[in-house]
């Protein structure tokens, strides 16, 4: 595959958020890409830590203003863009008050209210897909990083598998020894059906509390290949990764091996 674009569905980028290996992987695989001369799109979501004033935080009017409907609710979405100077992207911040905070907090609001994660992780996901439908952009592949995006390949092929944007792309899922602070709320798979995902798509969470090894293998059942970014996983998710194209990412002074495995994926 000549890749010439690439989509970050990134849950944290360093150093807007606490260093961590997380963090680390958001950073580091986008500037690989951009070194290697391909245009990228990189999405986060607005934490309340992140200072608007001291990372350059401006709105993006044209983008902004559109409503983003979860459990018969209208949650308007706001898009703010910085450059992250050191590594010389942008970063596009998803935002709204209902799901990260106004005001400044120390610690991830995942962390602090989980019991609004699933909807969360529904208002991030769809936001980005939006976003980039609105910008007319055709990615290669989607690299999701971090839970917050596993339900990204869920909405994409089952909701946007016909959408130009979307049709051709490679979805990448990159693997961490994380886990949730609790379980995602039972009435999750509701939620997801009344945006238009299918029951037949949703049978493997239908009325479960999804722990963060079910929230990745129901991921990996809709990506087209995988990135180990840490040691330590469960049996279960190495397990529902198997049958995927793997890359082990351990060092990150050789982060072109990234670069080398997209461009595997059409092949």
């Amino acid at each position: 595959m000549d890749v010439k674009k690439v989509l970050f569905i990134s849950q944290e980028i360093a150093p807007y958020v606490p260093e961590r290996r997380l963090s680390q992987i958001g950073r580091l695989f986008p500037q690989c890409i951009k070194e290697h001369g391909v245009e990228e799109r990189t999405f986060m979501p607005k934490y309340g830590m992140i200072a608007e004033r001291s990372n350059q935080l401006h709105e993006m009017i044209r983008l902004s203003g559109m409503n983003i409907i979860i459990d018969d609710t209208d949650h308007p979405l706001i898009i703010k863009v910085a450059t992250l100077q050191q590594a010389h992207f942008q970063v596009y911040f998803i935002y709204n008050e209902d799901y990260f905070a106004s005001n400044r907090i120390d610690e991830l609001e995942m962390n602090c209210s989980p019991k609004d994660n699933d909807e969360r992780s529904m208002f991030y996901v769809r936001a980005v897909i939006e976003s980039i439908r609105k910008m007319r952009w055709v990615p290669d592949i989607i690299q999701c990083t971090g839970w917050i995006s596993a339900l990204a390949p869920v909405y994409i092929r089952s909701l946007y598998g016909d959408d130009p944007s979307f049709r051709d792309a490679k979805i990448v899922t990159a693997l961490f020894n994380e886990q949730l602070s609790e379980p995602l709320d039972s009435r999750l798979s509701e939620k997801m059906h009344m945006d238009g995902i299918p029951k037949n798509a949703l049978k493997p969470i239908a009325g479960k509390e999804l722990t963060y090894d079910d929230l990745m293998c129901y991921s990996l059942k809709y990506s087209d290949a995988v990135i180990h970014c840490e040691s330590g996983l469960s049996d279960t998710v190495l397990e529902a990764a198997s049958a995927l194209p793997q890359l082990q990412f351990a060092d990150d002074d050789d982060v072109n091996k990234v670069y080398d495995f997209y461009s595997t994926l059409g092949d």
